[in-house]
């Protein structure tokens, strides 16, 4: 069918390509007429702090329990003198002004730190901060600078103020760059290292534009289109390698450019159908976690990998019939040769000394990858604050000032949010905060807020250690199994500490479910694939170690040593724990694109009547190029992000650079030839009750004969 399909195409290129072209005009259309705004509740539901939240809303005039904090600190007088507040006033009237925060807050509403020098106003949000516009964070950044002085210090914080201002930034720009420079290195000529770019940016650019539909149906966080966006170029430019370099193989035998393009398809184009359904797969996993801002992501990056897939299958066929024998033309010298032999190259020569000492090779690869795990015993989930950030950014100054001034755990405040009908709830309330002041770790509880319409009472309590501090995790469990369930009253705690708490709860105690339903069906797609029960589960093992590597080295360079300082990283951080989730997706269907790949070449050598062991050489030495060419343009794209300002960021592009690495040099070079070396022929054992149960799909298809050029 993937022939038949390849060959219209290829036949009707100029068709193909309009109808292209028309699918970008249309999704121009979608996204300009039907296209919504990015924005996402990150709360957990079900949780306590979500019902905080929600009650907060409700009762206080859409109140948010999170707030940007205006921070102002005086080195020669108090805070308190009119010289101080008058400018920060005038600055609290603009600031209520701006989109997202509520107004009528002055500095009589501020906090005074003991010594007087310090003070804190805050400002609530009207809405989820992922809803506010990044103009207002750079409107209050640009106030506060201006008025700092010598003297006086005023700089703007808060447990959410990351997402209120922070701007985004993209690497495709870099990705594309770096994958442009492989792919003229890998071919050798402008042609061939033009067309997967060409196919890739027209399926993204679909995607893209789609993906503005999406978020107007569906909750969806602004980061889904970066992700989309990197998994889209990333597995668009493995696939269109790998059909590409079937291609000009199918040419050097002296096949005609349809006929090429035709066993291409047939052969590397099956492989593709594969890998692209784990990916799908893997994205798709992320239902299983429960949490409504990762369904945006999963879909925004499924559709991404569909496109992709379809333009593969269509788009470059096309672009093959116009180009011909011309692929090959604008050659740099020296580069990008088809090697008349693969079986003599160094990846032949390489594999056949892994088969020499499969033993050896297979216990040190594992020794390896469990060495680069074991630091994921001391992981920390949690979510890095301001605390973590570079000294001179104004964040880090607001949360240093409060720190010094009133303690760590003013920067993480808890909401107790308690239901007060009547006058006996409104007695309790008053025993309940008496108990509160005397919980262990609790360093202040302030004066209890009554809604307007005096059936809720929110109840401010100030920890002693910071938002991100192990001690707070226990203070808040202990705040919720203690007074706060023996009061006798309805008590919700919340605030942006304890919703990171409720979500890394959640995250954990989902992620065995997660994790098990994408290797689960996974492992289906591959034993349709391969009907070998022992290549199905081999290849779902050698993917957990290396996903579990990359999990070990992005806990270590959390850590800040000297891992942590290569990156810029120097305080010790807690993983978020939408992370490791996220890799996990990403990771194990890239990962298992070069899987399918590789153990698609070995099948299709063992149907050519070749014995095991020769299959590996030739699979790996005819697969080694391809594979190297689209793990450079992934591990260079998500090193990039390492470098990013955002410890976030440098997180996930350690771990993700970490991984594909991994896969493509000890998995894929020295542990898949081990195994398959040990497993010998038993590898593509099945039982006949299992091959009578599992239909037959023939993955690598059969070769055409050759036609007139």
């Amino acid at each position: 069918m993937l022939g038949r399909l390849a060959g219209a195409s290829f036949e009707r290129r100029r068709s193909v390509l309009v109808g292209w072209v028309v699918v970008v005009a249309l999704a121009l259309v979608a996204s300009m007429t039907l296209g919504g705004e990015y924005g996402v509740d990150y709360a957990t539901p079900g949780s306590e702090s979500k019902a905080a939240a929600a009650t907060l809303a409700a009762e206080y005039g859409g109140r948010s329990d999170e707030s940007v904090d205006i921070v102002y600190a005086s080195s020669d007088t108090s805070v308190t003198e009119a010289a101080v507040t008058r400018p920060v006033d005038e600055m609290l009237v603009k600031a209520g002004e701006l989109e997202g925060l509520t107004g009528g807050v002055t500095t009589e509403d501020a906090v005074v730190s003991p010594d007087g020098q310090t003070a804190v106003v805050s400002v609530p949000l009207d809405r989820l901060p992922d809803s506010v516009p990044t103009t207002t964070g750079a409107s209050l950044f640009a106030m506060a600078e201006g008025m700092t002085t010598s003297s006086q210090t005023v700089a703007v914080g808060g447990a959410e103020v990351g997402q209120v201002v922070e701007a985004g930034s993209s690497s495709e720009l870099i990705g594309i760059g770096v994958a442009a420079l492989v792919l003229l290195l890998t071919f050798g000529g402008a042609i061939a290292a033009g067309l997967p770019l060409v196919t890739a940016l027209f399926a993204v650019g679909v995607s893209v534009m789609l993906g503005g539909v999406l978020a107007a149906a569906l909750d969806t966080p602004d980061w889904a289109a970066q992700v989309a966006i990197m998994i889209g170029l990333g597995v668009g430019i493995d696939y269109a390698l790998l059909i590409l370099t079937r291609y000009r193989a199918a040419l050097a035998s002296g096949l005609s450019p349809q006929a090429a393009t035709v066993e291409s398809m047939s052969t590397a184009g099956r492989s593709v159908v594969i890998a692209g359904a784990t990916v799908i797969i893997s994205m798709l996993g992320l239902f299983l976690m429960g949490l409504p801002y990762l369904y945006g992501v999963a879909l925004a990056a499924s559709l991404a990998v569909l496109l992709v897939l379809a333009a593969n299958l269509t788009l470059l066929p096309a672009m093959l019939g116009f180009s011909g024998h011309k692929v090959n033309r604008l050659r740099i010298p020296g580069l990008g040769r088809v090697a008349p032999d693969p079986d003599h190259t160094r990846a032949a020569r390489w594999a056949r000394g892994v088969q020499r000492r499969p033993k050896l090779a297979l216990v040190a690869s594992i020794a390896l990858l469990l060495a680069m795990t074991a630091p994921l015993t001391g992981i920390r989930f949690g979510f890095p604050d301001a605390g973590n950030e570079a000294a001179s950014s104004t964040t880090r100054v607001a949360y240093d000032l409060v720190s010094d001034g009133f303690g760590p755990g003013t920067n993480g405040p808890l909401f107790a949010v308690v239901d007060t009908p009547d006058a006996a709830a409104q007695k309790r309330l008053t025993a309940l905060t008496g108990q509160l002041e005397q919980v262990p770790g609790v360093q202040a509880v302030g004066e209890p807020q009554p809604s307007p319409s005096g059936t809720t009472t929110m109840v401010p309590i100030t920890p002693t250690t910071s938002p991100q501090d192990g001690a707070t995790v226990k203070l808040i469990a202990r705040l919720r199994d203690g007074p706060l369930a023996t009061s006798g009253l309805n008590v919700d705690l919340g605030g942006a500490t304890a919703a990171t708490v409720d979500q890394s709860s959640a995250t954990a105690s989902r992620l065995p479910l997660f994790i098990g339903g994408v290797i689960g069906l996974s492992f289906l797609l591959l034993l349709v694939a391969f009907r070998a029960p022992v290549v199905a589960v081999k290849a779902g093992v050698l993917n957990l170690l290396s996903i579990g590597a990359a999990y070990g080295v992005v806990s270590l360079v959390a850590e800040g040593g000297w891992a942590g300082q290569l990156i810029g990283i120097d305080t010790d951080l807690p993983v978020p724990p939408f992370i490791p989730v996220m890799m996990f997706a990403v990771l194990f269907g890239l990962s298992m694109d070069y899987e399918v790949f590789l153990m698609s070449r070995i099948k299709e050598e063992l149907g050519k009547g070749g014995d095991a062991r020769m299959a590996v050489v030739t699979a790996v030495a005819r697969t080694a190029k391809v594979i190297t060419a689209a793990a450079a343009i992934m591990v260079a794209v998500f090193a990039a992000f390492a470098l990013s300002p955002e410890v976030f960021l440098k997180l996930i592009g350690v771990g993700l650079a970490t991984a594909i690495l991994i896969d493509a040099t000890i998995v894929r070079m020295v542990l898949v030839p081990a195994v398959m070396e040990l497993l010998g022929e038993k590898a593509w054992w099945a039982p006949r009750w299992f091959k009578r149960l599992i239909p037959e799909v023939n993955l690598e298809g059969g070769t055409p004969q050759p036609n007139a050029a």
